[in-house]
């Protein structure tokens, strides 16, 4: 039998369907020394694996299921069986000569058995010590290279054990490296046992040296257990490997610790480098709350004793050891593709156009990053392996020039962003439509206090806005739910002043209020652009509409970029930052800290959490730090994660982030209970929506019976005290600023659990998709969504009024941002809107049997459904945007909407929805 039929088939670098990550064990549980002697230790430090490719096994063939297990006696005459366990260990892809011959060292010491040392623990009780039974073995020798791929990066490894014939199943496995550095542990096969197996122990985890942590680890059996069903065997050990990822809230952690707890976001500024980088703490303030993050510990800086010392790139910040990028990961995308941008490619473009940062003179120059590209100096000295590789690929051979590839939109249409309709459009079809909303007050008036912020009533009164309407009444309009609105008013108007301070950066608060015409396309009405009261002035509302004279047409274009600049900082700190990125960090910290890998709702999440603690170390780094690329490209500025925090602060409700439960705050969906989904849109041509409500829908059939399976009791999901651990923690925990707050769902019954669930999936999939994925096709042609403008509005009692008059192209061509802003932050939004080749998409991982992965055929089943229905839910977008009566997604120039079609390929593609958020 081949290597390849012995083991679980591998998805992404899992075994098929496995979404399990194995924790750290304590040596030393109460009673271990009598129970487990020998379980502390170390281990190799390769990352190796093994073969899916045929191959014969030759002298150490395995016994499989079926086989006649080998039957001896021990001392005592009783009756013991030989088992045998398959280690699979993943070498580096890269080695340099010391870790090659550091290789072949632990090779040898493998071979002697002294590298390795690998105990089973059933998960039946021993009379004799109260606690699981256990046999201890070494892994010695490896399998013949017939059966390993050389190109898989792979090595199996095999540990003979004997066992009594009573030993029962095996549920756990201790592992203890011996080695002087860690290895990477895919995963480990137990064959021999009579009337059962092969036993799967799915791992997918680094192992530390014993140098480093002299604590063992353990790895349970592929088996989803609820706590009250954890066999009697590795009961104890289920608990004790929680505590051990948990740490103790103290210390600096090391790179290859596995411990999750909270901190706030202090580490964002650099006080001693230059008080110019000096940040507030966000999180644990009624000033400033936010979200937890994952603790690193590192000291506090020598000014401020509040904030935290920074690791500066490129070195690396600590996450929790498996949590990382894996070599793959990096090798195929993330890590090193965001890391050569951020560390090479953006000096580089400062070095080459810091000395000429200027406006766009015309629109020719825009046109030039697309079609001609521009000279760039080489990156910083030193840059080897893979960046130096990327790098290379960005500049041409021997002319070092950066060309950026034209957007979709505008590559089917240059001249869309100019019109009405594509503006409007791109609040329901764009890359942020959760924020437009249906109007249902008016006069519309603000919630600021009025004794700060000037008198609350809006300049967009009903005669302005009934000038466009065509004869119909502002109150007919709202009754037949015409009029929608934009409103960033109350979320920015406290922070106008600040950011308008700020050098070469200007800024108002904006209302943008839009009709849904007959024929079925937004329109907008008016502009409302304002500025806050100020010592010299009582602040100022000036409305903007279409006009029908040239000088109208241009002063409503520049309004329009105000609008659009409002919408892309809301954008990238609120719906993308915030509502995704880190809001999503407590959920995956109070998982690993509070359910068991042997959990069924652990097996269910985990796929959905994976690298997301690495993308939002990396961007607490290098995006959204003091001096980072978000304040340097985007409106708010310094102010960024202040504006951050304020919408938290006002908005965000965790009751509220479920997709049905937003579209009827928004005012953009009316319950009804015939739909899936029980909501039914107001405007059907909501791209966004409509085909976000068939992935939450189909999520919602996934989770519901897969919890139903696993909580048949009434009582079932109250008794669990690891769920209902996990819940309390990420409520007053995780969102700590928050857990006073009455709108926290309650856990307990099987519809809360569902209902819970399906919102921490969908943001981490769906909802992060629609709205990261396009940042690139819709943001990479700077003047359809700018970032940052540098000018306001002309007037005409102001100086420059007359060179507006005179020439107002060049005038709207000034307000942009320079050509140094807009060609890193078009290099940053490249690189987020670009997926891995080894990207895991919502449903691929159910394509392979998930047997391994829980040992349930009923939950098989459903997963293959859910495949299935993201088959179904291509071919539906596909048709809808053949639709000729979708004026949003179809007609001449329109680019389809895709970002929320399952499946993709790899690059810049404005499609596909991975599993979690890993860019």
């Amino acid at each position: 039998m081949s290597a390849s039929n012995l083991l679980p088939p591998v998805v992404g670098g899992r075994a098929a369907g496995d979404s399990t990550v194995i924790r750290r064990m304590t040596l030393v549980v109460p009673g271990s020394q009598a129970r487990y002697p020998g379980a502390g230790g170390s281990f190799i430090r390769a990352a190796i694996s093994r073969a899916e490719d045929s191959g014969s096994f030759s002298s150490t063939t395995l016994l499989v299921k079926g086989a006649p297990p080998l039957a001896s006696t021990d001392d005592h005459g009783n009756r013991q069986v030989s088992v045998k366990a398959v280690v699979t260990v993943r070498k580096k892809m890269k080695e340099n000569v010391f870790e090659r011959i550091g290789n072949q060292l632990e090779h040898f010491l493998n071979g002697l058995g002294h590298g390795i040392s690998i105990q089973l623990i059933s998960e039946e009780i021993d009379p004799a010590t109260n606690s699981g039974k256990y046999a201890e073995s070494r892994v010695r020798g490896w399998l013949p290279k017939s059966s390993v791929d050389p190109y898989s990066y792979r090595v199996e490894y095999a540990a003979e054990f004997k066992v009594p014939q009573d030993f029962g199943t095996p549920g756990a496995v201790f592992i203890t490296n011996l080695h002087g550095s860690e290895f990477f542990l895919q995963e480990i096969v137990v064959h021999g046992f009579n009337g059962g197996g092969p036993y799967f122990f799915p791992a997918n985890t680094w192992i530390h040296s014993r140098h480093d942590n002299p604590e063992s680890r353990i790895i349970f059996r592929n088996q989803a257990y609820l706590p009250a069903q954890t066999p009697p065997g590795i009961k104890d050990l289920r608990r004790e490997d929680l505590l051990s990822v948990r740490g103790n809230g103290k210390g600096e952690r090391k790179m290859h610790d596995r411990i999750f707890d909270y901190d706030v976001y202090n580490d964002l500024g650099n006080p001693d480098s230059d008080q110019d980088l000096v940040r507030p703490v966000i999180g644990g303030s009624h000033e400033f709350p936010y979200p937890r993050r994952c603790r690193t510990g590192r000291p506090p800086t020598k000014t401020d004793e509040l904030s935290e010392s920074r690791i500066e790139k490129p070195h690396p910040v600590f996450v929790p050891r498996d949590e990382a990028f894996e070599e793959t990961k990096q090798a195929a995308f993330a890590a090193g593709r965001l890391k050569a941008v951020l560390h090479n490619l953006i000096p580089s473009i400062s070095a080459s156009l810091s000395d000429c940062d200027i406006p766009f003179i015309c629109f020719s120059d825009i046109d030039m990053l697309f079609n001609d590209g521009f000279l760039i100096r080489p990156g910083p000295k030193g840059t080897t392996g893979f960046l130096a590789k990327f790098m290379n690929q960005i500049w041409n051979a021997g002319h070092k020039m950066m060309k950026y590839d034209t957007p979709a939109g505008i590559k089917m249409d240059r001249f869309s962003w100019l019109r009405d309709i594509e503006f409007a459009r791109q609040t329901l079809a764009g890359v942020n439509p959760v924020i437009i909303e249906l109007l249902r007050e008016f006069p519309i008036a603000s919630k600021l206090d009025p004794e700060i912020y000037g008198p609350p009533e809006s300049s967009l009164t009903k005669e302005v806005l009934e000038e466009d309407l065509h004869e119909m009444s502002l109150e007919q309009a709202m009754e037949e739910k015409r009029l929608f609105i934009l409103d960033y008013h109350d979320m920015l108007l406290p922070f106008v002043e600040k950011i308008n301070s700020l050098p070469g950066t200007k800024s108002y608060a904006t209302r943008t209020v839009f009709y849904h015409t007959n024929t079925g396309v937004l329109r907008p009405l008016a502009i409302e652009l304002s500025l806050p009261p100020t010592s010299s002035s009582g602040g100022s509302k000036r409305v903007y509409t279409r006009g029908h004279d040239a000088t109208s047409h241009w002063l409503w274009k520049l309004a329009k970029a105000h609008v659009c600049t409002n919408d892309s900082g809301v954008h990238q700190l609120v719906s993308h930052w915030l509502r995704t990125h880190a809001c999503m960090e407590p959920y995956i910290i109070a998982t690993n800290r509070q359910l068991s890998a042997m959990h069924p709702i652990y097996k269910l999440l985990d796929p959905h959490l994976r690298y997301t603690l690495e993308i939002n170390a990396l961007a607490r780094q290098s995006l959204i730090n003091g001096g980072g690329i978000i304040e340097a490209s985007f409106s708010p500025g310094k102010h960024a994660m202040e504006v951050s925090s304020a919408a938290y602060k006002a908005m965000w409700r965790f009751d509220m982030e479920a997709l049905p439960a937003d579209l009827l705050r928004r005012g953009m969906a009316v319950e009804d209970p015939s739909t899936p989904s029980g909501v039914r849109l107001v405007i059907e041509d909501y791209p966004y929506a409509s085909d976000g409500l068939l992935i939450w829908s189909a999520i919602q059939d996934l989770v519901e019976p897969y919890v139903n399976h696993f909580y048949p009791e009434p009582n079932s999901v109250k008794s669990d005290f690891e769920l209902q651990s996990w819940w309390d923690e990420i409520r007053n925990e995780g969102h700590a600023d928050k857990k006073k707050e009455s709108w926290w769902p309650k856990l307990d019954t099987t519809h809360d659990l569902s209902s819970i669930l399906t919102t921490i999936i969908w943001t981490a999939s769906g909802q992060h998709a629609a709205i990261n994925f396009g940042q690139y096709p819709f943001g990479g042609y700077v003047p359809n969504r700018p970032t940052v403008l540098r000018r306001l509005m002309p007037q005409d009692d102001q100086p420059d009024y007359e060179k507006f008059l005179v020439n107002p192209q060049r005038f709207f061509l000034s307000s942009l941002p320079t050509k140094l802003q807009a060609t890193k932050v078009m290099a940053v939004q490249d690189t987020l809107s670009t997926h891995s080749e080894d990207e895991e998409y919502l449903g691929q991982a159910a394509r392979a049997s998930v047997s391994h992965w829980v040992g349930n055929e009923e939950v098989e089943k459903l997963y293959k459904g859910f495949a299935d229905r993201m088959e179904e839910i291509e071919k539906i977008i596909n048709l809808r945007n053949k639709d000729a009566r979708m004026k949003n997604r179809s007609g001449a120039g329109v680019p389809p909407y895709e970002l929320l079609l399952p499946s993709s390929g790899p690059g810049v593609t404005g499609r596909g929805i991975p599993n979690s958020i890993s860019i």
